[in-house]
């Protein structure tokens, strides 16, 4: 199921805070805090939450942090690449 067929199901309400919150929540003092292995996984091509300013940060932030960029994934990778995050999150937690 696509984010697209997700959205119309939540409340607007929800959708709406849901925005605002990763939109203006500064996280980057909690994540120099994290002190376990962490696997961030982006896509490229996430016009969403760009990788530059979100996953590329977080991964630099996180120390040890193992990053994986998937070259041309959209926002809703987790259904057009399951088969890939599938196999690097069983691979991350054989770890």
């Amino acid at each position: 199921m696509s984010t697209l067929n997700i959205a119309p199901m939540a409340s607007i309400k929800g959708t709406l805070e849901c925005v605002t919150a990763f939109s203006e929540t500064d996280f980057r003092a909690e994540m120099a805090k994290i002190d376990v292995p962490t696997l961030v996984i982006h896509g490229d091509a996430d016009q969403i939450v760009p990788f530059e300013t979100t996953g590329k940060q977080a991964a630099e932030l996180i120390r040890g942090a193992e990053l994986k960029v998937y070259a041309g994934a959209p926002h809703g990778f987790a259904v057009t690449h399951a088969q890939q995050l599938n196999e690097d999150l069983l691979a991350f937690l054989q770890q």
